[in-house]
């Protein structure tokens, strides 16, 4: 058993690279994302992900979660991106057998953060509908620390990287915005702060596509009502229920340490406004107010 697993991976890799050259020949006949999951991360955007992938009518590929094309691999092309998704001869199958035009989505989680990312979706994806997730953005900046810690690129404690964050990010959205192809290792695995607060993200994409093509969930709530969530979620997406799925959470982590009772109240401190607006534009309090 030992032996053969070297060559998993460049099977694998193998595997990837004769379906993405594949999708790029036939990229005219694939569809585009009729929706994306567009964040926030660490706010349970896998476990939506797999809950959207077992619809009958919900299409996607099967080798990737996000393709990070309107954050990381924008310079690829619109028929890089195509190429990621299915044949729209399939979909005419399957609304033959289901009587349902199908859609088809992907997630990526830095795209409701990265300043270039909203803009880019609304340019080349007009009529997309777009899905953000939030939770409390205490909860959520340190999980995103115990994940970069866990994925090396974080060595500072909890406490230490808050105290850093502006430092670290100091001028790199504007390089980013003068700069296209600049990549900002601060912004994608620093932002503690910046990427909780959410109601900046929602006006920016607000003004570019409108209120009514975005859709929030809040984790908590998806957590503990999930078949109201889900049904919500269809509803926007004109889609009917064709069965609920299993609604196991994905992506989950152990803490190491639980979160200094000191910096808590610091960081509730500091969301206090943005929360308060965030009620404001979705016209009812989050579950951690």
């Amino acid at each position: 058993m030992a032996d053969s697993l070297p060559l998993t991976r460049p099977l694998k890799n193998a595997a990837r690279r004769g379906v993405r050259t594949f999708g790029r020949l036939t990229h005219e006949a694939r569809m585009t994302p009729d929706f994306l999951i567009v964040g926030a991360q660490r706010c349970g955007t896998t476990s939506l992900f797999r809950y959207l992938r077992r619809h009958p009518a919900i299409l996607r590929d099967r080798l990737d979660k996000g393709v990070h094309y309107f954050d990381m691999h924008y310079d690829r092309g619109m028929a890089w991106y195509r190429s990621h998704f299915p044949l729209t001869a399939t979909a005419r199958m399957v609304e033959r057998r289901l009587g349902v035009r199908p859609q088809t989505f992907e997630a990526s989680p830095f795209y409701m953060f990265h300043p270039l990312g909203p803009e880019r979706i609304a340019r080349d994806l007009p009529g997309v509908k777009l899905i953000a997730m939030v939770r409390d953005p205490v909860e959520r900046a340190f999980s995103a620390h115990a994940q970069e810690v866990r994925r090396g690129f974080e060595t500072e404690p909890f406490e230490r990287a808050l105290e850093l964050e502006e430092t670290r990010l100091a001028g790199e959205i504007d390089k980013m915005l003068a700069d296209p192809g600049y990549v900002s290792f601060s912004v994608q695995h620093h932002a503690y702060r910046a990427r909780g607060r959410y109601v900046e993200q929602l006006e920016r994409m607000e003004r570019l596509v409108g209120r009514e093509r975005i859709h929030v969930i809040d984790s908590h709530e998806l957590a503990t009502n999930p078949t109201a969530v889900y049904d919500r979620l269809l509803e926007f997406l004109g889609l009917p229920n064709l069965g609920y799925p299993e609604f196991e959470q994905h992506n989950a982590a152990p803490r190491p340490a639980p979160m200094p009772e000191s910096v808590r109240r610091e960081l509730t401190e500091y969301f206090e406004p943005y929360d308060a607006r965030l009620a404001d534009w979705l016209g009812r309090e989050p579950s951690w107010r």
